[in-house]
């Protein structure tokens, strides 16, 4: 292996563990914004942040987020879509030293828990499917 294909995998391995550590950082400060929020409102609705994605350039971070209960989910999107360069703002405060770009924010709802219980159900012959 020649030295330059050793530091090229070497240099993957250093942004992919920095993208882990910055998403990380976001994934916990959101947590503890959405947390607050949730506290302050008169609604009672839980929003958490499952995953966070991060560009390789640092530039990009796409947020995944559940909400409880359902019924919340299209407002409480709605709101965070209108509220994302304050969101981003927050973000450069917390993270101001740590990088150098602050990222570009993409919210998405993660529906993956509503996945499972479909499927639970589905296994329990509650769902839609016929059982043969």
């Amino acid at each position: 292996m020649s030295n330059s294909n050793k530091n090229s995998k070497f240099a993957e391995l250093m942004e992919s563990n920095r993208q882990r550590k910055v998403a990380q950082i976001i994934q916990e400060d959101f947590a503890e914004l959405f947390r607050k929020q949730s506290a302050e409102s008169k609604q009672s609705f839980l929003v958490s942040v499952s995953d966070v994605k991060i560009s390789p350039d640092l530039g990009v971070a796409k947020i995944y987020l559940s909400i409880f209960p359902q019924e919340f989910r299209a407002t409480i999107m709605k709101e965070i879509e209108e509220n994302k360069a304050q969101y981003r703002n927050f973000l450069g405060q917390k993270m101001a030293k740590q990088v150098r770009v602050i990222p570009h924010l993409n919210f998405y709802l993660d529906t993956a828990l509503d996945d499972v219980e479909r499927l639970e159900k589905e296994l329990r012959g509650e769902g839609d499917n016929p059982v043969l």
